[in-house]
Formats: structure tokens, C-alpha cells, sequence
């Protein structure tokens, strides 16, 4: 005996930032709606996710116009942000507020399902989705709870979804790797310091700070140094502050865009070794974490019909590996497509990746891919040098037009 297919207008696939954007945004947009979506979560909330957790200005301000007060959910607010390389180059202050608000994903996600579930969206947690298949007159999503049936989805079950798997099985993938440690706040300091090894083109040699008598971070700030793009890892290590359960910590990573895959490079986790030696952290002393990226390419396609992607499903920050603000402003654009699609009776989703691209998102993904595709690949050491020493008033210009504030301009 065949089982009956559970039907619902709208499923949503995943209950993370993008999934949740999606459902907020359709049902302050398009009210009538709000009673037709069912979110599907393969876990309960609060659930581990493996996230720096950095909400830059742009995410901030998506929650705000939702009606959402982010300062709600625990945080750590940096005040200043360095981007360095070799520990020396641009940093970002602004005055009045923050520039980094750090948070923890379970905190911030278990938060934002429950605004949503105030405001009438239903979202099942513990619901595995093995399978699902479009055809003209919906979709069927197969999950370990039995069957559904809906007029419409919304994959936003991340870079390893099954969303994007079963609609794009021969879409081109680009990923990136990254890799956190959550360390102590302070570590105490040995007398004296050994020379910290580098990596350069493969050959080890000695880095030369500007200060190496005092290399310690400040507490209050985050740091991204760009020091591995010489050796073949397209991208950066991290450290900034955090908390954990009101302990205050420090959240150490390193960010790979794999653009440099075909040279000989270290093992991902030598640079970071390193960035944490310079501080007195040996990494080996702490549980490390790892996982992939899907990054945003702008050939790639983002739907068929029935079915669009959000969030890392559809593509994540190429050049910081950033998602949370990327994740947010995707839920505000598929929800207008999805709104628009009920209106109009058309869900072929056609325009939606024309939507994406012609958006302040979309415009800053793109900005954001071709930046990372030039300052990751020309991996010279001087090049470098004068990027983030000698430019950077051309880095802090370009920044602020292209890659920040695009929130403001978001409709």
C-alpha cells in the first residue's frame, strides 16, 4: 500500500540562515503564505554547526529590517579588524560601534528558529530528507518521516545538501576547505621564543614580523592574515574573539579557497600551527575541526523549475569563505521569487538567477569571486606586500564600495 504524501505549499530544506531568511521574509512580504511553509531540520535545534560565527554590518542590518534584535543572542563584539599580511597592513576601526559581532551558530540559529516560530512558521526538526523529485505539478521530497508533496522548494541544506545533488548532479562544484580551533582566551607565554618556521613556495624559511617582541593580538580584535598565499593556500588564517557558554575564548582558523589545488603546497594545517605558535598556542593541544565550502560561481545555475537554492546550497563568499550575511540576503531574494511565483501561477523559477546576479548580493558575490580570483592567484610575496601594506587605502575604498555594505542597496 502506497503512503500518502503529506502535502504543503512551500517546504523549506534546512533550518539555518538561509532556510529561516527564506521563511521570515515570505512571511513578512507575503502574509497569506506564512501558514503554507514547513521548514524540514535534520537536527534540534540547538544543534552544532561548525562556524567562525562572524555577523558582519550587512547581516546585522537583514535582521534589523526583519525585526530582529541580534544582540539578543550571546556575542562578542570586535572593535577593530586587521587585514594583514605577515602581520602588518590594513585595519578597519569604526567609530561608535563595532566592526565584527561574533557569535556561536547554535546560539544564533536555535534564536532565529524560534523568531520564526513565533511568528507562525512551522519547522520539524529531526527530519532527514534522502530524497527529492520535481515534475510539473510539484514536488515529492522523500525524508526518514515519510513522504511530502509541495507546490514549491527551497533547498537550503548547505554545501553538501541533497538538494543540489539531485536537481544539478552535473553542475561544476567549487570548494573551498577551512579548517577552526576554539582555544583559552590567554595562554601563558615562555620566557623566550623559538624562530617560528614558514612556508614559502614550499620551502621552509623565517618570517620577520614588524614587532616580534610583542606579537601578541589584541583581545579585542580580529585578525586575517593572508601570510599562506605565497605557499600555495589561496586565502587566510583568523583569529578573533568568542565565547563559549559566557566563557570568553578565541576562535582560531584557516580559510582555503583551493584556487591554488594544482601546486605543491603544505598541509592545510601548517599555517595555522604556525600563526598559533607565533602567539604561544600549539594546536596540537586542541580538538581541530574541518569542513568543506561550497563557494558561489557566477556560471553556475541556481534552479529548476519547482526547485531554487539558497545559502551555501547556491554558493557561499568565494574570497572570506563569509556565509551567515550571505545566507540572509539569499532568504530575501527567494522569497520574493517564491511570493512572486504564487501571485503569478509561473514556478519555473526562470528569473531567478537573474534576480541574484542583479542584486547588491549578486553584484558583491561577483566582486567578491573576481577579487579572489586575482589576489589568490598571484601568490607573489611582493605582490602581497603590496597589496595589504602599500594599497591599502585602495584596499579599504574597494572594500567599502564592493564587498561591504551591500544590505543598504538590498531590494
Amino acid at each position: 500500500m502506497a503512503t500518502k504524501a503529506q502535502p504543503r505549499d512551500i517546504l523549506i530544506i534546512g533550518g539555518g540562515p538561509s532556510g529561516i531568511s527564506t521563511a521570515l521574509h515570505l512571511a513578512r512580504d507575503y502574509p497569506d503564505l506564512t501558514s503554507r511553509i514547513l521548514v524540514l531540520e535534520k537536527a534540534h535545534y540547538p544543534r552544532p554547526k561548525l562556524c567562525a560565527g562572524g555577523l558582519v554590518v550587512d547581516a546585522e542590518l537583514i535582521l534589523e529590517r526583519l525585526g530582529l534584535d541580534v544582540s539578543e543572542v550571546p556575542h562578542v563584539d570586535a572593535g577593530e579588524v586587521h587585514l594583514d599580511f605577515e602581520a602588518k597592513g590594513v585595519y578597519l576601526r569604526p567609530r561608535g560601534t563595532h566592526a565584527l559581532r561574533i557569535i556561536r551558530r547554535d546560539e544564533f540559529d536555535a534564536w532565529l528558529a524560534r523568531k520564526a516560530s513565533e511568528r507562525g512558521i512551522r519547522i520539524m526538526q529531526g527530519v532527514t530528507v534522502r530524497d527529492l523529485c520535481p515534475d510539473a505539478d510539484g514536488v515529492t521530497v522523500e525524508t526518514d518521516a515519510g513522504l511530502f508533496r509541495a507546490q514549491v522548494v527551497a533547498g537550503a541544506d548547505g554545501s553538501n545538501g541533497v538538494t543540489r545533488r539531485r536537481i544539478l548532479p552535473d553542475a561544476p562544484v567549487s570548494t573551498a576547505r577551512l579548517l577552526e580551533i576554539i582555544t583559552p582566551e590567554h595562554v601563558v607565554a615562555s620566557a623566550s621564543r623559538e624562530a617560528t618556521p614558514s612556508w614559502s613556495h614550499g620551502v621552509v624559511s623565517e618570517r620577520n614580523y614588524p614587532d616580534t617582541n610583542s606579537p601578541s593580538h589584541k583581545p579585542g580584535a580580529a585578525y586575517f592574515d593572508f601570510f599562506p598565499v605565497p605557499a600555495g593556500i589561496a586565502g587566510y588564517t583568523w583569529d578573533f574573539p568568542t565565547q563559549v557558554k559566557g566563557t570568553p575564548m578565541r576562535c582560531w582558523g584557516v580559510y582555503d579557497t583551493n584556487l591554488l589545488a594544482y601546486v605543491d603546497r603544505p598541509a592545510l594545517k601548517q599555517p595555522l600551527a604556525e600563526e598559533m605558535s607565533r602567539h604561544g598556542f600549539k594546536l596540537d593541544r586542541y580538538e581541530l575541526k574541518g569542513h568543506p565550502i561550497r563557494w558561489f560561481d557566477p556560471r553556475g545555475p541556481l534552479s529548476v523549475p519547482r526547485v531554487l537554492l539558497v545559502g551555501d546550497a547556491a554558493g557561499s563568499d568565494p574570497l572570506f569563505g563569509e556565509g551567515i550575511s550571505i545566507a540572509l540576503g539569499y532568504g530575501a531574494l527567494a522569497a520574493c521569487e517564491i511570493g512572486e511565483a504564487f501571485r503569478g501561477q509561473d514556478f519555473s523559477f526562470s528569473s531567478y538567477k537573474r534576480r541574484i546576479m542583479r542584486s547588491s548580493l549578486g553584484r558583491t558575490l561577483f566582486m567578491r569571486w573576481f577579487i579572489a580570483k586575482v589576489i589568490y592567484t598571484l601568490r607573489w610575496r611582493w605582490f602581497q606586500i603590496l597589496l595589504w601594506r602599500m594599497m591599502r587605502y585602495v584596499v579599504l575604498v574597494v572594500g567599502w564600495l564592493f564587498v561591504v555594505n551591500w544590505a543598504k542597496r538590498l531590494k
